[in-house]
């Protein structure tokens, strides 16, 4: 039987939440989805707590569940192998989230209804549970596509989107081979810059209540730096890469 839609969500040091994420996703997708039409694919990357056992053992009882294990090798690649595993299991469609308990799966039911007038549908958290430090850099981001692409989003890496699958794959091919910092971002670039109407739909985002923040702030800064050169570097392919995903529309 064919899927209607795969749930990708990346996962590294989660073990005090991850149990309660999945059961919380699997119970709140079934509203929306017929849970033989859909999966929820977890993305361990390389936790050094239980995250990884934990996923093995509660595996037999929710049949949606698909646990994979890889080294580590940041979010945003967990993220990417995430997506290129789930557009090989060819749903209809792919939605991404994080695995920190953030964001509450009721606000799924909006982006689904709206499935068939985007192939590419956006959230973002109009109040953020982050501390002062994330916001700014946050500010900065939203400004920096804009300078460097005349691009405005809201929330270009928020881990709350919708992608029709035949979308999705334009996107992925279109990529940096080496996977960027934060994919999410140059994925949300594409499809505002191939004409999708992103609908910035408003989600709650919650505070953290268990886990850990994988980057600290110094380290947050370097790969913020890291990832404004990427999309200098990135600017000079976009419109040939614009050119190829909205060709054949």
């Amino acid at each position: 039987m064919s899927l209607e839609l795969v749930v990708v969500i990346p996962a590294y040091n989660e073990e005090e939440c991850i149990q309660q994420v999945v059961a919380h996703w699997i119970n709140g997708i079934s509203t929306y989805v017929s849970p033989d039409k859909f999966k929820l694919l977890i993305i361990n990357d390389g936790s050094r707590d239980r995250t990884g056992a934990i996923l093995d053992e509660i595996s037999g009882i929710y049949p949606n569940l698909i646990a994979k294990h890889q080294l580590n090798g940041g979010h945003g690649n967990a993220v990417v192998n995430g997506y290129r595993m789930a557009v090989e299991m060819n749903p209809t469609y792919v939605f991404q989230t994080d695995s920190d308990d953030q964001f509450d799966v009721k606000d799924f039911g909006n982006f689904w209804e709206k499935r068939n007038q985007s192939e590419f549908i956006l959230g973002y958290r109009k109040v953020r549970h982050d501390d002062p430090f994330r916001l700014v850099i946050t500010r900065i981001l939203k400004f920096s596509l804009l300078f460097i692409y005349g691009t405005y989003i809201d929330d270009a890496n928020i881990p709350f989107r919708l992608f029709k699958t035949s979308f999705l794959k334009k996107l992925l091919h279109a990529l940096p081979a080496q996977t960027p910092f934060a994919p999410n971002i140059f994925l949300a670039v594409l499809a505002k810059k191939s004409g999708q109407n992103l609908f910035n739909i408003p989600v709650l985002h919650k505070e953290r209540e268990t886990g850990e923040v994988s980057i600290r702030h110094f380290k947050l800064l370097q790969v913020c730096w890291q990832s404004f050169k990427e999309l200098v570097a990135f600017r000079v392919h976009l419109n040939s890469l614009v050119k190829e995903i909205t060709q054949g529309k």
